[in-house]
């Protein structure tokens, strides 16, 4: 079963993160949020499709919902 924990790991390591957050208790459905610099200039779909290309086949096989907030570091900043 994988952890939140890991997931984060798994993204961070083909993604450049300044922020990143991933719940999820069941091991197979998650929510993140995720703040990277890779995602200025590019659509919500972009942004996702380069999370999902960090995760590789992982999201066939081990994951089976990922839900997720992703923010340019200039968004994440300016949130309220």
């Amino acid at each position: 079963m994988l952890s939140a924990q890991q997931l984060e790991n798994y993204i961070t390591q083909h993604l450049s993160c300044e922020h990143i957050k991933v719940l999820g208790d069941d091991g197979t459905h998650f929510e993140a949020v995720i703040v990277s610099g890779a995602f200025t200039g590019k659509s919500m779909v972009q942004q996702h499709q380069l999370v999902y290309s960090a995760l590789g086949d992982r999201m066939r096989s081990e994951i089976h919902a990922l839900s997720m907030k992703t923010y340019t570091p200039e968004q994440w900043n300016n949130k309220s």
